[in-house]
């Protein structure tokens, strides 16, 4: 009996080992490749261990953008719209879960076809959008439309219904708190784990929008990273090895905040699981 359980474990073992090889060989390659030229990545076979041209993709890598200032839209854009994000979509979640009005049951079913409608349909809307009100080529286009994110507003509503007793609101009331104060100083405390999670989902969004970026931006000096690496591939000359250069860079933030946040990120992906 004891031998056959432990063939099963050493087969599950092996399954989860081959698909997290299958995973991580992607990244591998690519780290790889940013430390050799062109030629070097399309010869036969291919590197399959680090080379020593790093520095040069990187020099061909800022003469043709300005690469740290790329960096620093994308930083900017996307911690602003992860606050925004919490914010917004964390009053919005305390509302849904703790108030009783007409239509709120329309209106969270409503707040939630944003998850079912991809991006690309939005893009024209977007810009006419953003054109009316003047935010063209600026950073505030990619950060404000992006905070009511419909996720955001389940995860929010969820979590509060499920980690948060009424009777808790209810009792700051009696003291004489007002709604803001309550949301500010005995709800948002006690959301932490949605909090991280959601902050965790938002930042890599916002991190890696490249289509929200495409349609608003129009200066090269205001491109957020991964639209700015897009001007080094053309159809006939691209410079792959500054390619991978900046690739690795613009996600070794994400692979490292990944690493140490992953255990929080399932947690608050699995908090109000059970209550609906």
């Amino acid at each position: 009996m004891k031998q056959p359980r432990n063939r099963a474990r050493f087969v599950g073992y092996a399954v989860v080992l081959a698909g997290a090889v299958l995973m991580f060989s992607p990244f591998y390659f690519m780290f790889v490749f940013a430390t050799h030229s062109s030629s070097e990545i399309f010869s036969m076979p291919p590197p399959l261990w680090f080379g020593n041209a790093f520095l040069d993709n990187m020099a061909s890598l800022m003469r043709h953008i300005p690469f740290w200032r790329n960096l620093g839209w994308s930083l900017y854009t996307s911690v602003l719209q992860t606050l925004l994000t919490l914010l917004v979509t964390s009053m919005a979640g305390y509302a849904f879960a703790m108030y009783e009005f007409r239509f709120k049951k329309t209106l969270f079913a409503v707040a939630l076809t944003g998850m079912l409608v991809p991006p690309f349909l939005s893009m024209i809307p977007t810009f006419m959008t953003m054109d009316l009100l003047g935010w063209i080529n600026q950073p505030r286009a990619l950060y404000v439309p992006g905070a009511a994110a419909a996720l955001g507003v389940f995860l929010m509503r969820q979590y509060i219904s499920s980690a948060i007793p009424s009777e808790l609101v209810e009792a700051a009331r009696i003291d004489g708190c007002s709604e803001l104060r309550i949301y500010w100083t005995v709800v948002l405390p006690l959301l932490g784990p949605a909090l991280g999670t959601l902050g965790l989902i938002s930042f890599i969004q916002a991190w890696n929008n490249f289509l929200s970026a495409l349609v608003v931006l129009r200066s090269p000096s205001m491109y957020t990273l991964p639209l700015a690496l897009r001007i080094l591939q053309s159809p006939t000359n691209s410079d792959w090895g500054a390619v991978m250069a900046g690739s690795a860079i613009a996600v070794l933030p994400l692979l490292i905040l990944f690493a140490f946040t992953s255990r929080r990120l399932i947690d608050g992906m699995t908090a109000g699981a059970v209550k609906a």
